[in-house]
Protein backbone atom coordinates (compact mmCIF):
# COMPACT_ATOMS: atom_id res chain seq x y z
CA UNK A 1 0.00 0.00 0.00
CA UNK A 2 1.32 3.16 -0.79
CA UNK A 3 2.42 5.67 2.13
CA UNK A 4 -0.34 8.58 1.44
CA UNK A 5 -2.90 5.59 1.56
CA UNK A 6 -1.60 3.91 4.82
CA UNK A 7 -1.60 7.98 6.19
CA UNK A 8 -5.61 8.54 4.79
CA UNK A 9 -6.63 4.95 6.03
CA UNK A 10 -5.03 5.61 9.57
CA UNK A 11 -7.00 9.05 9.49
CA UNK A 12 -9.98 7.76 8.46
CA UNK A 13 -9.84 5.04 11.09
CA UNK A 14 -9.14 7.66 13.70
CA UNK A 15 -5.35 8.22 14.72
CA UNK A 16 -5.32 11.90 14.68
CA UNK A 17 -9.07 12.28 16.38
CA UNK A 18 -10.46 14.53 13.81
CA UNK A 19 -12.41 11.49 11.68
CA UNK A 20 -15.94 12.10 11.83
CA UNK A 21 -18.09 9.82 14.12
CA UNK A 22 -21.53 8.98 14.80
CA UNK A 23 -22.01 10.62 17.99
CA UNK A 24 -26.81 10.75 18.04
CA UNK A 25 -29.09 8.87 16.93
CA UNK A 26 -33.13 9.48 17.29
CA UNK A 27 -35.78 8.09 14.32
CA UNK A 28 -39.73 6.98 14.35
CA UNK A 29 -39.85 4.12 12.36
CA UNK A 30 -42.90 1.45 11.48
CA UNK A 31 -45.00 0.54 14.88
CA UNK A 32 -41.54 1.84 16.71
CA UNK A 33 -42.02 5.33 18.21
CA UNK A 34 -37.96 5.60 18.83
CA UNK A 35 -35.15 3.75 18.70
CA UNK A 36 -35.55 1.44 21.91
CA UNK A 37 -38.81 0.01 20.08
CA UNK A 38 -36.80 0.02 16.59
CA UNK A 39 -34.49 -2.35 18.37
CA UNK A 40 -37.27 -4.56 20.29
CA UNK A 41 -38.85 -5.26 16.84
CA UNK A 42 -35.68 -5.77 14.95
CA UNK A 43 -33.67 -8.44 17.83
CA UNK A 44 -37.24 -9.99 18.06
CA UNK A 45 -37.69 -10.64 14.12
CA UNK A 46 -41.13 -9.04 14.30
CA UNK A 47 -42.40 -7.53 11.01
CA UNK A 48 -43.19 -4.12 10.66
CA UNK A 49 -45.18 -4.37 7.93
CA UNK A 50 -48.98 -4.79 8.29
CA UNK A 51 -52.44 -4.82 7.05
CA UNK A 52 -54.29 -2.61 9.92
CA UNK A 53 -56.03 -0.05 7.71
CA UNK A 54 -55.80 2.79 9.61
CA UNK A 55 -54.36 5.33 6.49
CA UNK A 56 -56.76 4.52 3.82
CA UNK A 57 -59.65 1.85 2.99
CA UNK A 58 -58.23 -1.60 2.58
CA UNK A 59 -57.66 -2.21 -0.87
CA UNK A 60 -58.90 1.19 -2.02
CA UNK A 61 -57.50 1.41 -5.74
CA UNK A 62 -56.15 -1.99 -5.89
CA UNK A 63 -53.33 -1.10 -3.52
CA UNK A 64 -51.28 -3.99 -1.42
CA UNK A 65 -52.85 -4.24 2.07
CA UNK A 66 -49.39 -4.09 3.86
CA UNK A 67 -47.40 -1.60 4.37
CA UNK A 68 -45.26 -0.27 7.17
CA UNK A 69 -46.61 2.46 9.10
CA UNK A 70 -45.37 4.70 12.25
CA UNK A 71 -48.18 5.22 14.61
CA UNK A 72 -50.97 7.53 14.78
CA UNK A 73 -49.49 9.63 17.62
CA UNK A 74 -45.96 9.89 16.18
CA UNK A 75 -48.15 12.07 13.30
CA UNK A 76 -50.34 13.81 15.40
CA UNK A 77 -48.75 15.38 18.67
CA UNK A 78 -46.20 18.32 18.84
CA UNK A 79 -45.28 20.78 21.12
CA UNK A 80 -45.17 23.97 19.30
CA UNK A 81 -43.89 26.15 22.28
CA UNK A 82 -41.56 23.88 23.05
CA UNK A 83 -39.90 24.92 19.24
CA UNK A 84 -41.81 28.78 19.32
CA UNK A 85 -43.94 27.84 16.72
CA UNK A 86 -47.19 29.66 16.49
CA UNK A 87 -50.16 27.56 16.68
CA UNK A 88 -51.15 29.17 12.93
CA UNK A 89 -47.88 27.99 11.55
CA UNK A 90 -47.97 24.30 13.09
CA UNK A 91 -51.46 23.48 12.18
CA UNK A 92 -50.05 24.08 8.70
CA UNK A 93 -46.75 22.38 9.12
CA UNK A 94 -46.05 18.80 7.37
CA UNK A 95 -46.22 16.63 9.54
CA UNK A 96 -42.82 15.50 8.31
CA UNK A 97 -41.13 18.96 9.42
CA UNK A 98 -42.59 18.86 13.21
CA UNK A 99 -41.32 15.41 13.40
CA UNK A 100 -37.94 16.58 12.44
CA UNK A 101 -37.44 19.20 14.81
CA UNK A 102 -38.04 16.66 17.17
CA UNK A 103 -35.71 14.42 16.60
CA UNK A 104 -33.35 16.89 15.83
CA UNK A 105 -33.34 17.75 19.59
CA UNK A 106 -33.43 14.24 20.41
CA UNK A 107 -30.70 13.10 18.47
CA UNK A 108 -28.58 16.08 20.36
CA UNK A 109 -29.18 14.89 23.45
CA UNK A 110 -28.50 11.52 22.91
CA UNK A 111 -24.89 12.58 21.92
CA UNK A 112 -24.72 13.65 25.59
CA UNK A 113 -25.05 17.63 24.59
CA UNK A 114 -27.36 20.41 25.48
CA UNK A 115 -28.84 21.86 22.24
CA UNK A 116 -28.51 25.04 23.49
CA UNK A 117 -24.38 24.64 23.55
CA UNK A 118 -24.77 24.14 19.74
CA UNK A 119 -27.07 27.84 19.43
CA UNK A 120 -24.60 29.76 16.64
CA UNK A 121 -21.70 27.24 16.06
CA UNK A 122 -21.36 25.76 12.45
CA UNK A 123 -24.02 23.12 12.76
CA UNK A 124 -24.98 21.81 8.99
CA UNK A 125 -28.53 20.71 8.40
CA UNK A 126 -28.83 17.88 5.75
CA UNK A 127 -32.33 16.34 4.88
CA UNK A 128 -32.63 13.44 2.95
CA UNK A 129 -36.42 13.28 1.14
CA UNK A 130 -38.77 13.20 -2.17
CA UNK A 131 -42.10 13.18 -1.91
CA UNK A 132 -44.06 15.97 0.04
CA UNK A 133 -47.79 14.87 0.03
CA UNK A 134 -49.08 17.77 2.02
CA UNK A 135 -47.55 20.19 -0.76
CA UNK A 136 -50.11 19.26 -3.42
CA UNK A 137 -52.50 20.33 -0.87
CA UNK A 138 -52.41 24.13 -2.03
CA UNK A 139 -54.32 24.18 -5.01
CA UNK A 140 -57.16 23.14 -2.99
CA UNK A 141 -57.28 25.55 -0.83
CA UNK A 142 -59.94 27.76 -0.40
CA UNK A 143 -58.75 31.15 -1.44
CA UNK A 144 -60.54 32.84 1.73
CA UNK A 145 -58.58 30.36 4.33
CA UNK A 146 -54.95 30.96 2.82
CA UNK A 147 -52.77 32.87 5.33
CA UNK A 148 -49.03 31.87 4.16
CA UNK A 149 -48.57 29.70 6.61
CA UNK A 150 -48.64 26.75 4.49
CA UNK A 151 -45.82 28.14 2.39
CA UNK A 152 -43.69 28.53 5.17
CA UNK A 153 -44.44 24.77 6.84
CA UNK A 154 -44.53 23.00 3.58
CA UNK A 155 -41.83 24.32 1.38
CA UNK A 156 -39.07 21.37 0.59
CA UNK A 157 -36.48 24.34 2.07
CA UNK A 158 -37.85 24.54 5.14
CA UNK A 159 -37.51 21.13 5.94
CA UNK A 160 -33.91 22.03 6.34
CA UNK A 161 -33.96 25.72 7.60
CA UNK A 162 -36.57 25.87 9.72
CA UNK A 163 -34.22 23.62 11.69
CA UNK A 164 -31.26 25.93 11.04
CA UNK A 165 -33.36 28.92 12.45
CA UNK A 166 -35.00 27.07 15.73
CA UNK A 167 -31.84 26.02 16.44
CA UNK A 168 -29.51 28.84 15.47
CA UNK A 169 -27.45 26.64 13.18
CA UNK A 170 -24.99 28.66 11.05
CA UNK A 171 -23.77 25.75 8.86
CA UNK A 172 -25.19 24.61 5.44
CA UNK A 173 -28.67 24.04 5.43
CA UNK A 174 -30.01 21.89 2.54
CA UNK A 175 -32.12 18.90 1.33
CA UNK A 176 -31.15 16.31 -1.09
CA UNK A 177 -33.48 14.53 -3.38
CA UNK A 178 -32.05 11.49 -5.42
CA UNK A 179 -34.99 9.05 -4.33
CA UNK A 180 -34.08 5.79 -2.69
CA UNK A 181 -30.65 6.99 -2.34
CA UNK A 182 -31.50 10.47 -0.58
CA UNK A 183 -29.98 9.81 3.11
CA UNK A 184 -27.06 8.39 2.40
CA UNK A 185 -26.27 11.35 -0.26
CA UNK A 186 -27.33 13.72 2.30
CA UNK A 187 -24.34 11.97 4.50
CA UNK A 188 -22.06 12.46 1.80
CA UNK A 189 -22.44 15.92 2.02
CA UNK A 190 -22.10 16.17 5.52
CA UNK A 191 -19.10 14.23 6.04
CA UNK A 192 -17.36 15.97 2.66
CA UNK A 193 -18.15 19.64 4.78
CA UNK A 194 -16.61 17.62 7.85
CA UNK A 195 -13.51 16.81 6.48
CA UNK A 196 -13.12 19.94 4.41
CA UNK A 197 -13.69 21.88 7.58
CA UNK A 198 -16.72 23.77 6.54
CA UNK A 199 -18.98 22.97 9.67
CA UNK A 200 -18.35 21.37 13.18
CA UNK A 201 -21.08 19.54 13.35
CA UNK A 202 -23.65 17.63 10.81
CA UNK A 203 -27.33 16.66 11.48
CA UNK A 204 -28.38 14.31 8.62
CA UNK A 205 -31.94 12.97 8.58
CA UNK A 206 -33.94 11.14 6.14
CA UNK A 207 -37.59 10.98 6.09
CA UNK A 208 -40.44 9.31 4.07
CA UNK A 209 -44.41 9.60 5.25
CA UNK A 210 -46.76 7.61 3.42
CA UNK A 211 -50.21 9.81 3.44
CA UNK A 212 -52.28 9.17 0.33
CA UNK A 213 -53.11 6.19 -1.77
CA UNK A 214 -53.15 8.12 -4.76
CA UNK A 215 -49.32 8.61 -4.64
CA UNK A 216 -49.16 5.00 -3.29
CA UNK A 217 -50.94 4.24 -6.93
CA UNK A 218 -47.80 5.69 -8.81
CA UNK A 219 -45.36 3.12 -6.77
CA UNK A 220 -47.86 -0.01 -8.05
CA UNK A 221 -48.46 1.20 -11.44
CA UNK A 222 -44.64 1.86 -11.79
CA UNK A 223 -44.30 -2.25 -10.96
CA UNK A 224 -41.67 -1.83 -7.82
CA UNK A 225 -44.43 -2.44 -5.32
CA UNK A 226 -44.89 -6.49 -3.67
CA UNK A 227 -48.57 -7.18 -4.50
CA UNK A 228 -47.88 -9.31 -1.15
CA UNK A 229 -46.61 -6.69 1.12
CA UNK A 230 -42.80 -8.00 1.85
CA UNK A 231 -39.32 -7.65 0.86
CA UNK A 232 -38.13 -10.47 -0.22
CA UNK A 233 -34.80 -9.34 -0.21
CA UNK A 234 -32.39 -11.79 -2.39
CA UNK A 235 -34.71 -14.66 -2.27
CA UNK A 236 -35.69 -16.59 -5.12
CA UNK A 237 -39.60 -14.95 -4.69
CA UNK A 238 -38.81 -11.56 -4.73
CA UNK A 239 -41.63 -9.10 -6.32
CA UNK A 240 -41.03 -5.69 -4.84
CA UNK A 241 -41.15 -3.87 -1.71
CA UNK A 242 -43.48 -2.55 1.17
CA UNK A 243 -43.27 1.03 1.54
CA UNK A 244 -42.61 2.30 4.58
CA UNK A 245 -42.86 5.51 6.90
CA UNK A 246 -39.17 6.60 8.39
CA UNK A 247 -38.22 9.65 9.88
CA UNK A 248 -34.60 9.58 11.54
CA UNK A 249 -31.75 11.62 12.33
CA UNK A 250 -28.10 11.41 13.24
CA UNK A 251 -25.48 13.52 14.66
CA UNK A 252 -21.85 13.84 13.46
CA UNK A 253 -18.87 15.53 14.74
CA UNK A 254 -15.67 15.14 15.31
CA UNK A 255 -14.16 12.11 17.45
CA UNK A 256 -11.75 14.55 19.96
CA UNK A 257 -14.85 16.41 20.97
CA UNK A 258 -17.59 13.16 20.77
CA UNK A 259 -18.66 11.84 24.63
CA UNK A 260 -20.63 8.86 22.84
CA UNK A 261 -19.46 7.14 19.44
CA UNK A 262 -21.24 5.05 18.03
CA UNK A 263 -19.21 4.09 14.73
CA UNK A 264 -16.68 6.29 12.84
CA UNK A 265 -17.13 7.28 8.96
CA UNK A 266 -14.20 5.92 7.34
CA UNK A 267 -15.70 7.24 3.48
CA UNK A 268 -18.88 7.84 1.62
CA UNK A 269 -18.52 8.69 -1.84
CA UNK A 270 -21.19 8.88 -4.73
CA UNK A 271 -22.14 8.48 -8.30
CA UNK A 272 -24.76 8.25 -11.03
CA UNK A 273 -25.11 5.88 -13.55
CA UNK A 274 -25.98 8.00 -16.63
CA UNK A 275 -27.02 6.77 -19.64
CA UNK A 276 -28.47 2.89 -20.12
CA UNK A 277 -30.38 1.52 -23.03
CA UNK A 278 -32.73 -0.28 -19.94
CA UNK A 279 -34.14 3.18 -19.45
CA UNK A 280 -33.49 5.32 -16.54
CA UNK A 281 -34.87 3.11 -13.87
CA UNK A 282 -32.81 0.41 -14.30
CA UNK A 283 -30.00 0.07 -11.94
CA UNK A 284 -26.34 -0.62 -12.96
CA UNK A 285 -24.29 -2.52 -11.25
CA UNK A 286 -21.32 -1.75 -13.54
CA UNK A 287 -21.63 1.89 -12.05
CA UNK A 288 -22.41 0.59 -8.49
CA UNK A 289 -19.02 -1.54 -8.20
CA UNK A 290 -17.40 1.16 -10.10
CA UNK A 291 -17.82 3.37 -6.72
CA UNK A 292 -17.35 0.48 -4.25
CA UNK A 293 -14.03 0.91 -6.32
CA UNK A 294 -13.09 4.29 -5.35
CA UNK A 295 -14.64 4.33 -1.76
CA UNK A 296 -12.26 1.47 -0.81
CA UNK A 297 -9.41 2.51 -2.71
CA UNK A 298 -9.14 6.18 -2.03
CA UNK A 299 -9.00 5.06 1.43
CA UNK A 300 -6.93 2.06 0.93
CA UNK A 301 -9.10 -0.27 2.60
CA UNK A 302 -8.61 -3.97 1.48
CA UNK A 303 -12.50 -5.11 0.54
CA UNK A 304 -11.31 -8.38 3.03
CA UNK A 305 -11.49 -6.13 5.65
CA UNK A 306 -15.39 -5.44 5.59
CA UNK A 307 -17.12 -7.97 7.58
CA UNK A 308 -20.89 -7.47 6.53
CA UNK A 309 -22.37 -5.19 4.04
CA UNK A 310 -26.11 -3.51 4.39
CA UNK A 311 -27.08 -3.82 0.96
CA UNK A 312 -30.22 -1.67 -0.60
CA UNK A 313 -31.58 -4.98 -1.31
CA UNK A 314 -35.52 -3.53 -1.92
CA UNK A 315 -36.70 -6.82 -3.54
CA UNK A 316 -37.15 -6.06 -6.59
CA UNK A 317 -35.88 -8.58 -9.13
CA UNK A 318 -33.98 -6.31 -10.92
CA UNK A 319 -32.61 -4.54 -8.25
CA UNK A 320 -31.31 -7.49 -6.01
CA UNK A 321 -29.72 -9.17 -9.32
CA UNK A 322 -28.10 -6.67 -10.06
CA UNK A 323 -26.47 -5.11 -6.26
CA UNK A 324 -25.97 -8.66 -5.09
CA UNK A 325 -23.70 -9.60 -8.46
CA UNK A 326 -21.89 -6.62 -8.27
CA UNK A 327 -21.23 -7.49 -4.22
CA UNK A 328 -19.70 -10.72 -5.36
CA UNK A 329 -17.63 -9.26 -8.16
CA UNK A 330 -16.29 -6.46 -5.62
CA UNK A 331 -15.60 -8.62 -2.18
CA UNK A 332 -16.02 -12.65 -3.04
CA UNK A 333 -12.62 -13.08 -5.13
CA UNK A 334 -11.49 -16.70 -4.74
CA UNK A 335 -8.69 -15.99 -2.12
CA UNK A 336 -11.45 -14.09 0.50
CA UNK A 337 -11.14 -16.30 3.34
CA UNK A 338 -14.73 -16.40 4.94
CA UNK A 339 -18.17 -15.37 3.05
CA UNK A 340 -19.49 -11.91 2.71
CA UNK A 341 -22.45 -11.30 4.89
CA UNK A 342 -24.79 -9.60 4.00
CA UNK A 343 -28.56 -8.27 4.76
CA UNK A 344 -31.08 -5.49 4.10
CA UNK A 345 -33.50 -3.76 7.24
CA UNK A 346 -35.98 -3.30 4.54
CA UNK A 347 -37.00 -7.51 4.99
CA UNK A 348 -37.95 -5.91 8.01
CA UNK A 349 -40.04 -2.43 8.10
CA UNK A 350 -40.60 -2.20 4.29
CA UNK A 351 -38.76 0.17 1.93
CA UNK A 352 -38.33 4.46 3.35
CA UNK A 353 -37.60 5.38 -0.09
CA UNK A 354 -35.70 8.70 0.45
CA UNK A 355 -35.22 7.68 4.51
CA UNK A 356 -33.91 4.18 3.73
CA UNK A 357 -30.42 4.92 3.94
CA UNK A 358 -30.94 6.68 7.26
CA UNK A 359 -32.82 3.40 8.50
CA UNK A 360 -30.25 1.08 7.71
CA UNK A 361 -27.62 3.19 9.68
CA UNK A 362 -30.25 3.03 12.89
CA UNK A 363 -30.22 -1.13 12.07
CA UNK A 364 -26.17 -0.66 11.79
CA UNK A 365 -25.93 1.21 14.94
CA UNK A 366 -27.87 -1.02 16.98
CA UNK A 367 -25.83 -4.12 15.68
CA UNK A 368 -22.87 -2.49 16.80
CA UNK A 369 -24.11 -1.76 19.65
CA UNK A 370 -25.91 -4.67 20.92
CA UNK A 371 -23.05 -7.08 19.27
CA UNK A 372 -25.96 -9.23 17.23
CA UNK A 373 -27.02 -8.50 13.82
CA UNK A 374 -31.01 -9.00 13.40
CA UNK A 375 -32.05 -11.33 11.04
CA UNK A 376 -33.40 -10.81 7.49
CA UNK A 377 -36.88 -11.55 7.47
CA UNK A 378 -38.72 -13.32 4.27
CA UNK A 379 -35.05 -14.58 2.87
CA UNK A 380 -35.97 -18.83 2.61
CA UNK A 381 -34.36 -19.92 -1.03
CA UNK A 382 -31.53 -17.94 -2.64
CA UNK A 383 -32.28 -16.06 -5.94
CA UNK A 384 -30.96 -18.54 -8.68
CA UNK A 385 -30.05 -15.30 -10.63
CA UNK A 386 -26.88 -14.84 -8.19
CA UNK A 387 -24.67 -17.93 -8.38
CA UNK A 388 -22.76 -16.60 -5.05
CA UNK A 389 -25.71 -16.43 -2.99
CA UNK A 390 -26.35 -20.17 -4.42
CA UNK A 391 -22.87 -21.32 -3.32
CA UNK A 392 -22.86 -19.84 -0.11
CA UNK A 393 -20.09 -17.20 -1.13
CA UNK A 394 -22.15 -14.47 -0.14
CA UNK A 395 -24.50 -15.16 3.35
CA UNK A 396 -27.69 -13.86 3.77
CA UNK A 397 -27.94 -13.02 7.86
CA UNK A 398 -31.77 -14.58 8.41
CA UNK A 399 -31.13 -15.57 12.08
CA UNK A 400 -29.65 -13.39 14.39
CA UNK A 401 -26.17 -13.61 14.97
CA UNK A 402 -23.83 -12.51 17.56
CA UNK A 403 -20.63 -10.89 15.62
CA UNK A 404 -17.68 -8.43 17.37
CA UNK A 405 -18.23 -5.54 15.12
CA UNK A 406 -15.88 -4.36 12.03
CA UNK A 407 -15.80 -2.44 9.18
CA UNK A 408 -19.12 -2.55 7.05
CA UNK A 409 -20.49 -1.37 4.01
CA UNK A 410 -23.64 0.01 3.29
CA UNK A 411 -25.11 0.42 0.05
CA UNK A 412 -28.01 2.56 -1.73
CA UNK A 413 -29.16 3.84 -4.78
CA UNK A 414 -32.10 6.01 -6.04
CA UNK A 415 -34.23 4.99 -8.98
CA UNK A 416 -32.99 7.70 -10.99
CA UNK A 417 -29.39 6.31 -10.91
CA UNK A 418 -27.54 8.01 -7.88
CA UNK A 419 -25.93 5.57 -6.33
CA UNK A 420 -23.84 6.03 -2.50
CA UNK A 421 -21.75 3.74 -0.68
CA UNK A 422 -20.82 4.20 3.36
CA UNK A 423 -17.82 2.41 5.27
CA UNK A 424 -18.53 2.22 9.05
CA UNK A 425 -16.29 1.17 11.79
CA UNK A 426 -17.76 -0.31 14.88
CA UNK A 427 -16.49 1.52 17.87
CA UNK A 428 -14.31 -1.04 20.92
CA UNK A 429 -16.39 -0.71 23.63
CA UNK A 430 -13.22 -1.12 25.96
CA UNK A 431 -13.96 -1.47 29.73
CA UNK A 432 -12.39 -0.71 32.97
CA UNK A 433 -10.41 -3.97 34.82
CA UNK A 434 -12.22 -5.20 37.08
CA UNK A 435 -10.45 -6.00 40.50
CA UNK A 436 -13.37 -8.62 41.95
CA UNK A 437 -17.21 -10.21 41.10
CA UNK A 438 -17.57 -8.01 44.23
CA UNK A 439 -16.88 -4.47 42.66
CA UNK A 440 -18.68 -5.36 39.22
CA UNK A 441 -21.74 -5.75 41.15
CA UNK A 442 -21.37 -2.85 42.69
CA UNK A 443 -20.98 -0.81 39.55
CA UNK A 444 -23.57 -2.22 38.05
CA UNK A 445 -25.98 -2.09 41.06
CA UNK A 446 -25.29 1.79 41.72
CA UNK A 447 -26.10 3.81 39.07
CA UNK A 448 -27.66 7.54 38.96
CA UNK A 449 -30.56 8.18 36.52
CA UNK A 450 -31.15 11.76 35.54
CA UNK A 451 -34.75 12.94 34.13
CA UNK A 452 -35.69 16.34 32.88
CA UNK A 453 -38.87 17.00 32.09
CA UNK A 454 -41.84 20.14 30.72
CA UNK A 455 -43.76 18.47 33.38
CA UNK A 456 -44.35 16.12 36.05
CA UNK A 457 -46.23 13.25 34.45
CA UNK A 458 -43.12 13.25 31.49
CA UNK A 459 -40.51 12.45 34.30
CA UNK A 460 -42.77 10.15 35.89
CA UNK A 461 -42.82 8.10 32.55
CA UNK A 462 -38.93 8.60 32.50
CA UNK A 463 -38.69 7.00 35.39
CA UNK A 464 -40.70 4.01 35.08
CA UNK A 465 -38.75 3.28 31.63
CA UNK A 466 -35.68 3.70 33.82
CA UNK A 467 -37.02 1.27 36.36
CA UNK A 468 -38.45 -1.27 33.71
CA UNK A 469 -34.78 -1.28 31.93
CA UNK A 470 -32.94 -1.86 35.57
CA UNK A 471 -35.34 -5.21 36.29
CA UNK A 472 -34.52 -6.35 33.14
CA UNK A 473 -30.90 -6.34 33.76
CA UNK A 474 -30.67 -6.29 37.43
CA UNK A 475 -27.64 -7.76 39.22
CA UNK A 476 -28.07 -8.09 42.84
CA UNK A 477 -25.80 -6.16 45.30
CA UNK A 478 -23.86 -7.66 47.34
CA UNK A 479 -25.35 -6.29 50.33
CA UNK A 480 -28.80 -7.35 49.48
Amino acid sequence: MPNKKKAEAETAAGGDGTDVVISGLSGKLPESSNIEEFKYNLLNGIDMVTDDPRRWEAGIYGLPERMAKMKDEDLEKFDENFFSVHQKQAELMDPCMRMLLELTHEAIIDAGINPAQLRGTRTGVYIGLSFVETEHEIPNMEPSTINGYCLTGCARAMFANRISYTFDFKGPSFIVDTACSSSLVALSHAYADMRAGRCDYALVAGVNLILKPIFALQFLRLGIVSQDGACKTFDAAANGYARADTCAVVLLQRRAQAKRVYASILNVRTNTDGFKEQGVTFPDGRMQQALLEETYSEIGLNPDDVVYVEAHGSGTPVGDDQEANMLSNFFCHPARPTPLLIGSVKSNMGHAEPASGVSALAKMIIAMEEGILPSNLHYRTPNPAVPALVEGRLKVVDRNMSWQGGIVGLNSFGFGGANAHVILRSHGKSKAPRSSPKSTAEEQCLKLVVCSGRTEPAVQQLLQVAAEKATRRRVPCPHQ
